[in-house]
């Protein structure tokens, strides 16, 4: 089951506080962002308790500032245009996160620990799966801007390519912490949070 760590806390506090100063000043546009912001961090942590998935404190408190860090400070606060380096923060962490969840995947599908794969080849799958999404949000970037008018694309082809750089070595992280994991090199770290899950959720996973 997911429960709610202090670091997740303190991003609540802080949504909190500007939901009740942007009300203060009638800035509605800033607290509605503030509370759907919240809604959204309460999602992974509603599906976990539904599904009876035990999900890593540190893990969902990463989601959660994912979440927090790209709606609220990149866009209310500014972040992207104040940090250079918010966006690639966010890229590589997200691919991180996205890599072990590629691999987490195809755990599920191999079911347990008769593996239908080589470790390389599991790896690969998650590395590509990080890959992809990270593709697909480029996409999404793309449409926004052609379709709407944003600047998500900022410099255009110099940005896309930087977060297809991040997405390659975010991703490359994440596969690799679950290849540690198989190889029993999971004593703490993105290994240990992926032995963690797994552990956690055996019975989930393994064949009947």
């Amino acid at each position: 089951m997911a429960q709610a760590s202090w670091f997740t806390k303190a991003l609540w506090l802080i949504l909190a506080g500007a939901l009740a100063e942007s009300l203060w000043v009638g800035r509605y546009q800033t607290a509605f962002i503030a509370v759907a912001t919240f809604s959204l961090t309460l999602v992974p942590m509603a599906l976990a308790r539904r599904f009876e998935i035990y999900v890593p404190p540190s893990f969902m408190a990463a989601l959660t500032f994912f979440i927090v860090a790209t709606l609220f400070f990149g866009e209310v606060w500014q972040f992207y245009d104040r940090f250079w380096w918010w966006d690639v923060l966010l890229h590589g962490g997200s691919a991180v996160g996205f890599g072990l969840i590629g691999f987490v995947l195809v755990f599920i599908l191999f079911q347990g620990d008769r593996y239908a794969a080589p470790t390389w080849a599991m790896a690969l799958f998650a590395f590509c799966f990080a890959m992809t999404i990270g593709a697909l949000w480029e996409v999404f970037e793309f449409a926004m801007d052609e379709g709407f008018g944003t600047n998500m694309q900022k410099s255009g082809l110099p940005d896309t390519m930087t977060d297809i750089i991040v997405d390659a070595v975010g991703g490359f992280i994440g596969a690799g912490s679950g290849a540690l994991y198989l190889k029993g090199r999971a004593s703490g770290g993105l290994p240990g949070m992926v032995a963690d899950f797994l552990e956690r959720n055996r019975k989930r996973f393994g064949r009947k």
